[in-house]
């Protein structure tokens, strides 16, 4: 059956699926009872209801817009950082595909999992980045551990919740409600409608930043470059790394507490650890603390070169961006230092630098130098 084309500003009503079922043939149904007691009738409508019950929890989400959200977009759009979106479970995986959505359409971000944050990974949050934090009840233990600590870094927190109420919520400086009146699930348990809204909440905060951002077709080949990619993977790395004051640094003498400071001040997660001659000598990345915090009881007065990886992977310079992609997948790292011929520390690489989902951004003009653009 042909459907109607809509006129220019006309909006498409959610059928009426009444008596729908009369359409269907009889013979394109299971006729043998389903486990549960249910035959293949009973099933279509099973579905139907579950497409009615996530179609009514979005249009719930209807009523309860405001100007918060408008604020969101703006806040997004100004920051001088990236998105961080966080989540545990399946409002976890909703935020995976947020991300997903907002980087490939010019809106840097990443996801970092509650409980890895707890251990090290906040260490790649920074003041000017904005955390979007996803969770329907707002009690989620995992999440909201890490609150107080966001707050101190300074970072502005917008909170995806069913539960205005909650700690979640209490703690964000925007709270954005994305609550159903019920789950699909007959139990209420498995999260269903919930996570539906949060997703397409998600998608309402992507598609606005497209229009504020004024992001065209060609931005978006951009992003997915196809045949173009091979020219992009092509960028000399001096021309992406990380130089000078922006590469987190300490002598092998610093004790263990200064380390931390300077991967906290750099947000890549890892310090490099270098020689009075500037040669590199080692790293600590925030895998190495937890380690370490299992092996040792007092790390306060141990000095870095204790308990650094000496001779970590690197990289020179005139290497491209593919070969450096293709070393950090070989070794399952995100982060490497950049040397010369001598071993002197001239840069550090990020992955999502490298990705485009960082500080760096390859314009259209830039691909067709082979160059990158440093945010």
């Amino acid at each position: 059956m042909k459907g109607k084309r809509l006129k220019k500003g006309g909006s498409l009503p959610i059928p009426d699926m009444e008596g729908a079922e009369d359409h269907l043939e009889v013979g394109s149904l299971p006729s043998k009872s389903l486990p549960g007691m249910c035959n293949g009738q009973d099933v279509v409508q099973i579905a139907r209801e579950v497409l009615r019950i996530e179609a009514e929890g979005i249009l719930h989400l209807l009523e309860h817009f405001d100007e918060k959200f408008a604020l969101a977009v703006q806040w997004i759009y100004e920051a001088r950082g990236r998105v961080i979106v966080t989540g545990i479970g399946k409002s976890g995986i909703v935020g995976r595909k947020i991300v997903a959505t907002l980087s490939s359409t010019g809106t840097p971000a990443l996801f970092i999992h509650p409980v890895e944050a707890m251990h090290g990974d906040l260490g790649m949050v920074r003041a000017e980045d904005i955390v979007l934090a996803l969770s329907n009840s707002g009690e989620t233990d995992e999440l909201n551990i890490i609150l107080p600590s966001l707050r101190n870094i300074g970072t502005r927190v917008i909170a995806f919740t069913g539960n205005l109420s909650s700690t979640l919520a209490g703690y964000s400086d925007l709270a954005i409600y994305t609550g159903v009146l019920r789950e699909a699930c007959p139990l209420g348990l498995a999260p269903t409608a919930s996570t539906t809204a949060q997703l397409a909440m998600g998608d309402a905060l992507a598609v606005a930043l497209i229009r504020v951002r004024n992001f065209q077709v060609q931005d978006f080949r951009r992003f997915h470059p196809g045949g173009h990619l091979g020219e992009r993977l092509q960028v000399p790395l001096y021309e992406v790394m990380r130089q000078g004051g922006e590469i987190p640094m300490v002598r092998e003498t610093a004790h263990v507490p200064e380390a931390l400071r300077e991967m906290s001040d750099k947000g890549l997660g890892a310090t490099l650890i270098v020689s009075s001659t500037g040669k590199l000598l080692g790293i600590f990345t925030d895998g190495d603390l937890r380690r370490s915090l299992n092996t040792y009881t007092d790390l306060s007065k141990k000095t870095i070169q204790e308990i650094m990886t000496p001779n970590p992977r690197s990289i020179s310079a005139d290497h491209s961006v593919a070969d450096a992609l293709e070393m950090m997948e070989q070794h399952l790292i995100t982060v490497m230092p950049v040397v010369d011929s001598e071993g002197g520390l001239q840069g550090i690489l990020h992955l999502h630098d490298l990705l485009g989902k960082g500080r760096i951004r390859f314009t259209r003009q830039s691909e067709q130098r082979g160059n990158a653009e440093v945010l």
